[in-house]
């Protein structure tokens, strides 16, 4: 008797192909204005975004308005040209605009990839052939043109400062340029927290507290650390002597010995600041020396601060001519290497966004919604 046997052909198991880097790398501007102008939509229609730019608009006019009158009873006084009050009021604009704008930049991006997750808008922009990068990019752009669009509100009362002399066009141009690309800095910083956590008020907080360690805690280390780079050395010292009773005070050199700041140790920490960067890139004003433009005293007291301590000290004051050297600080500027520790700063929240967004994911924080 035989046996008649039958192969059954077994069909393998389907296996999912490991996610691949260059598909969630994979750019185009089609997607990304796509994702671009969907998110500008949804702000659009809110009234809230709207009322925001007023109340912008309000309240850095009426700073604006407030700061040039009082520049202008100071001045009356003593004096001074509109080519000296110029940069005074340009440079007080800036200030006021960028430091707003360092203020409501984290909240155009810190919610806008965890509040999509949470609402269920996500997970259909990542079923579609947009990659990864393309979405991060294109909420980057879109929350970087709302953040300009606050730039531009501003414009006005910057053309006001500029029309009043003494600062010059290109300064003008820098200084914008500068700040827009901050503001773009910001934003990726606040995406990258929006993908790392979970919940938006996290997010929201982190991105604050990045900006604030930029801008506050790190001045506030450099203060701190001050004692911890002081020494006691040597100085060499043009000073005043009297030889004798009634005779005219002369100088000469003496060597002493007194405490001395190294700040080239830790002026990095001032270097990264954005209004350093600001002060540092634009040469706003057109007079020499001019003692009335803040830009130029932060530029100033950032570069010497970089040189360190002075080897010899001038302590005459009897108006004889003084041999001592001329301190001069580094020339080179301080602010292509704080723009560069913002960019990265940036450039590492895109990078953590992206890889968030990838699909498959290999591990999700707990309560995170998929779909």
């Amino acid at each position: 008797m035989s046996t008649i046997t039958h192969d059954i052909e077994v069909s393998p198991e389907p296996q999912v192909p490991p996610p691949t880097t260059g598909k969630a790398w994979h750019v185009t501007w089609h997607g990304v204005r796509t994702v671009a102008t969907l998110e500008l939509r949804q702000r659009v229609r809110s009234t809230r975004w709207i009322a925001a730019l007023v109340v912008w608009f309000v309240v850095v006019g009426g700073i604006t308005l407030l700061t040039s009158g009082a520049i202008g009873y100071l001045a009356g006084s003593g004096g001074s040209s509109s080519a000296q009050r110029g940069p005074l009021l340009f440079g007080a604009v800036v200030i006021l605009v960028l430091g707003l704008g360092l203020l409501v930049t984290p909240t155009l991006s810190s919610t806008s990839i965890n509040g999509d997750r949470n609402g269920g808008t996500l997970a259909t922009l990542q079923v579609t052939l947009l990659s990864p990068a393309e979405i991060v990019l294109g909420k980057l752009l879109a929350s970087w043109t709302a953040s300009l669009a606050f730039l531009a509100a501003s414009l006005p009362f910057l053309l006001l400062a500029l029309l009043m002399g003494g600062t010059a066009v290109a300064s003008f141009v820098v200084v914008l340029l500068l700040v827009a690309v901050l503001l773009a800095c910001v934003c990726a910083i606040g995406l990258g927290f929006s993908a790392l956590v979970s919940r938006t008020a996290g997010s929201t907080v982190l991105t604050f507290l990045t900006v604030a360690a930029l801008t506050v805690i790190a001045p506030i280390l450099f203060a701190v650390t001050l004692p911890t780079v002081s020494s006691t050395s040597e100085v060499r010292v043009w000073a005043t002597t009297w030889e004798g009773v009634g005779e005219d005070p002369s100088c000469q050199w003496e060597t002493v010995r007194e405490t001395v700041v190294h700040t080239e140790r830790t002026w990095w920490l001032l270097g990264a600041n954005p209004f350093v960067v600001v002060a540092d890139g634009a040469a706003v004003s057109t007079i020499d020396e001019s003692t009335s433009d803040p830009f130029a005293g932060i530029r100033t007291g950032i570069r010497y601060l970089r040189a360190g301590p002075q080897p010899e000290v001038d302590r005459c004051w009897n108006g004889e001519d003084s041999p001592v050297e001329e301190h001069d600080p580094d020339a080179s500027p301080v602010w292509p290497w704080g723009l560069g520790v913002n960019v990265l700063l940036g450039a590492a929240g895109v990078v953590t966004a992206v890889r968030r967004l990838h699909v498959p994911q290999r591990k999700l924080a707990r309560g995170t919604r998929v779909a």
